[in-house]
């Protein structure tokens, strides 16, 4: 069985007062939680560029500063996102930071994303029985996503697909037909829980329906993610099964990792994550393994 890759998902648009005062927001933290992240076990960092005060930030030069910091003090492949919150500027204007990046080998990531469709991502509040906003939506057109196929390509990246539904999934076997994405792809499962609806939930069941609509004969590497909730009910399943973990602060707090009084960190994360694994009698990816496993070249 091939090595787990883990990858840490620092921070995404996670606030600290949501419930862990541990999550990153600027350069040196983000870079700081590479460092440490990739020493208990990560092979992948993805992040969001955040402003001191948390809310988003979305300039070339602060995901660049990000990048640099990381590549400069570690070897950990560096996947940044592109955000749901720019969609009004197009896809040219979505991408631009990333390819801005991909000029200068000492600033580029590893990995470019692309969420291969369309998906309602407003919070639903159970407990008042309805949606805290109603109008988000995380919109990824076919020619949308050409145009980034196009671009990651072009720019000697590895695209990041993600899928939240089975259909998202199909569009991956689409596009693989198309040849628009090489093999291996790398290919990861969003699930969803609490407030988050869009996607399968975060159980076997809602896993296998991704796993039972994998595009036959291809080369795909897949991992798995629970965006909004507690990914390690499927940490063991999924270990087994050959595929890999995302997981982080970004997605949820994980208060039940932490002692009275201290919130756990990215860090003690990423290191149960490797703790289980290595109990299943499956050892976990470095980074060159990891470009291996999944034919990285830059």
């Amino acid at each position: 069985m091939r090595k787990l890759i883990i990858e840490a998902r620092v921070n995404e648009y996670m606030m600290r007062e949501q419930g862990n005062p541990n999550v990153p927001y600027l350069p040196e933290e983000i870079a700081r939680d590479a460092v440490a992240c990739r020493d208990a076990g990560a092979a992948v960092l993805h992040f969001h560029a955040r402003q001191a005060d948390g809310s988003p930030d979305h300039a070339a030069e602060s995901y660049a500063d990000t990048v640099r910091r990381i590549r400069a003090a570690s070897d950990i492949l560096v996947h940044p996102t592109l955000g749901y919150v720019t969609l009004d500027q197009g896809p040219e204007a979505r991408i631009a930071h990333i390819l801005e990046m991909a000029k200068d080998p000492a600033g580029a990531p590893h990995f470019a994303p692309m969420d291969m469709g369309s998906v309602n991502v407003d919070r639903y509040n159970a407990q008042a029985r309805r949606f805290e906003t109603t109008e988000l939506v995380y919109r990824n057109s076919t020619g949308t996503l050409t145009h980034f196929s196009d671009a990651i390509r072009g720019a000697g990246l590895k695209p990041y697909l993600v899928s939240w539904t089975i259909g998202f999934t199909r569009y991956v076997g689409a596009f693989m037909d198309m040849g628009l994405l090489e093999e291996p792809g790398y290919l990861c499962f969003c699930l969803t829980d609490n407030t988050f609806l869009g996607g399968h939930p975060g159980t076997l069941r809602g896993l296998q329906a991704h796993l039972d609509f994998l595009p036959p004969d291809r080369r795909i590497e897949w991992t798995v993610v629970n965006f909004g909730g507690n990914l390690f009910s499927l940490a063991a399943p999924i270990i087994a099964a050959g595929g890999h973990i995302s997981i982080g602060l970004g997605d949820y707090t994980y208060h039940e990792l932490g002692q009275t009084g201290v919130m756990p960190t990215n860090v003690d994360i990423i290191r149960r994550v490797a703790e289980i694994a290595r109990e299943l009698g499956r050892e976990v990816a470095t980074p060159d393994e990891a470009r291996q496993i999944l034919n990285i070249k830059n």
